[in-house]
């Protein structure tokens, strides 16, 4: 099969492995609604394709995923499609990787941020740099977790972790994220490439019907309330970003000053 990268995602197939990059490095590797889509589609190709082993997740430049888009031009164009597009589609983006039978791994070398953060914890296995941090970030500007995180997050750190994380929007070092379960494994920077060839390695020239069927089963086991959070997600999200407070917020993110909310 043949994989189609747009621009700002690069998709390539290689040794049966099937590399999706987010490839907007001049914002962290922030998403907009033709990346999400761009993932998701890959993914549900690869599903069917016996060529692709695993799949690998990364972002171009030094950060993972800071996020959906929230500069002055991805606000303009969420205005003018509807604020329900890129939600629908970083949920898409995330049911596309856990529904994936194989294997897919992320590589997060720098900063995890927002929806990033769902759809690094979505994958199977999480390989990080120790110069990583991971950070709900959604409460800074007035909305809450999406993309599944409120069901990710808490099967893999609990809930009193998942509320320190969602509510305090504080940033967890890729020691932390490693000591509470959110990670696979952390490498000194130098190391992270060689560790994530290895994994890769290991997963492509190891057994598909028994990889396969190991995930089902432990995705079945701990994500059972993933598509009733993302619908409620999906419904106080929807709300929340036609607020006075979520245009407070992102107003003072695009002007570097801290927010100032109304409640409203």
């Amino acid at each position: 099969m043949t994989y189609r990268s747009i621009d700002q995602l690069t998709v390539e197939l290689s040794d049966g492995v099937l590399s999706v990059t987010l490839n907007r490095p001049d914002t962290l590797n922030s998403l907009s609604e033709a990346m999400l889509t761009g993932i998701a589609e890959a993914l549900t190709q690869a599903a069917t394709d016996p060529d692709v082993r695993v799949v690998k997740l990364s972002g171009a430049g030094r950060g993972f995923c800071s996020g959906a888009g929230i500069s002055a031009e991805d606000i303009s164009a969420k205005s003018v499609n509807g604020p329900e597009v890129v939600l629908d589609a970083a949920n898409d983006a995330v049911r596309a990787i856990v529904a994936l039978p194989k294997p897919v791994v992320a590589v997060v070398q720098g900063p995890a941020a927002g929806v990033g953060v769902s759809l690094a914890t979505a994958c199977d296995v999480v390989l990080a740099s120790e110069k990583a941090f991971f950070m709900l970030a959604f409460t800074k500007i007035g909305l809450m977790p999406d993309g599944g995180a409120s069901a990710l997050i808490a099967a893999a750190v609990g809930r009193i972790r998942a509320q320190r994380m969602a509510l305090l929007a504080e940033r967890i070092t890729a020691a932390e994220a490693y000591d509470w379960g959110l990670v696979t494994s952390v490498h000194a920077p130098e190391e992270l490439d060689a560790a994530v060839d290895k994994v890769l390695a290991t997963l492509s020239g190891g057994p598909a019907v028994s990889l396969r069927k190991t995930k089902q089963a432990i995705n079945d086991a701990t994500l059972t309330e993933l598509e009733a959070a993302i619908a409620r997600e999906r419904e106080g999200q929807l709300i929340l970003l036609t607020s006075k407070d979520f245009a407070e917020g992102t107003k003072a993110f695009q002007e570097g000053r801290r927010a100032t909310f109304s409640d409203h």
